[in-house]
């Protein structure tokens, strides 16, 4: 467990605010403040998993890994192509890892021209065990449920039939990417939680409303991850790229939606008065996330990549949730042609 020292915060900030810029390539190398941990024992894999680039600088604090791990790879979730340009004073750090994984489609082959190595894409994922209700689903108390960004429009209209209790709709009243959370697990937990009891969870393309951005690139969040292992109708509009449709191949993933909002309420009356229907839609999506869209898929499919097995305890949570999945596919086949 890397442990942060005194001033960590404040150089932390000024490390990242100069990787833009510093031509001596240099900055990227250093210590941002973290306690140092030396390695004493030999691994298998070095592994750093990196929501954002700037988590990179604290790879820093652990010394001697070149030495003493067999195999490194490097995953960056979120990194869009068109950042690559700004980051040309630090992108050759990469090349210190055997291999190099990124998290958003398209950026992969971007970064494999600027350091001169393959690199590839990993897909997001959920913990499904957290995430499912089966099998034993409770009560879906919840109509409508939207975290995170959100069509103004949409929003609007649901918090108007809120307020003619028309509906129960959760939704977020904070920025929470500017928001800490007492406990990471526990806030898991409790959206794990929320979603399953939802009956539609709203869904779009990651950073929809800042196209300067994205510049065009397509992404796959993590809502439909979590949306689809709920076993929730997802509501809402599906990234425009190849990518998701190979991830989520089977019908009615989303329900599409104007982003006005013109068409809310008209789609979920529509859709509440086929309730075998939307209950055979949450039934197939949970199914075919639990059989596709779990972190064991995604670390198996790492694993493969780099060289090595899959571990016996990822292969036994894979087929315990295919277990789970079996019937439930079979019987959300049978209700959708059944009508």
């Amino acid at each position: 467990m890397l442990e942060t020292g005194r001033g960590f915060a404040r150089r932390e900030a000024w490390q990242r605010r100069l990787l833009y810029h510093d031509v001596t390539r240099r900055v990227i190398h250093v210590n941002p403040g973290i306690k140092p941990v030396r390695l004493t024992q030999e691994y298998d894999l070095f592994l750093v998993a990196c929501p954002n680039y700037w988590d990179l600088l604290y790879v820093n604090a652990i010394e001697g890994w070149k030495d003493y791990c067999r195999t490194s790879v490097c995953w960056i979730d979120e990194m869009w192509a068109s950042e690559i340009p700004l980051f040309k004073y630090w992108l050759h750090w990469l090349k210190q890892f055997d291999y190099v994984f990124v998290g958003i489609p398209g950026t992969a082959a971007s970064l494999s021209r600027v350091i001169d190595r393959e690199c590839r894409w990993l897909p997001g994922a959920v913990d499904c065990q957290r995430f499912t209700p089966y099998p034993d689903p409770p009560p879906r108390a919840i109509d409508v449920y939207s975290i995170g960004r959100r069509w103004s429009g949409i929003h609007r209209v649901l918090v108007d039939a809120a307020s003619r209790k028309e509906i129960f709709y959760v939704h977020d009243t904070f920025s929470a990417a500017e928001a800490m959370t007492f406990d990471h697990r526990q806030h898991r937990d409790m959206l794990g939680n929320m979603t399953k009891r939802s009956r539609f969870f709203m869904v779009a393309p990651p950073k929809m409303d800042t196209p300067d951005e994205t510049r065009g690139q397509s992404a796959i969040g993590y809502r439909y991850y979590e949306g689809a292992a709920a076993g929730a109708v997802m509501l809402g509009q599906a990234p425009d790229c190849t990518e998701f449709r190979e991830m989520f191949p089977w019908p009615e993933v989303v329900v599409p939606l104007q982003s006005d909002g013109s068409d809310v309420l008209p789609t979920l009356k529509r859709l509440s008065q086929e309730p075998e229907h939307i209950a055979a839609m949450g039934r197939r999506n949970a199914g075919e996330a639990l059989l596709r869209h779990d972190w064991a898929h995604r670390w198996n499919d790492m694993f493969r990549a780099v060289g090595m097995a899959p571990s016996a305890g990822m292969l036994a949570r894979e087929a315990h949730l295919k277990e789970i999945a079996e019937p439930l596919l079979d019987s959300a086949q049978v209700q959708v042609f059944s009508r």
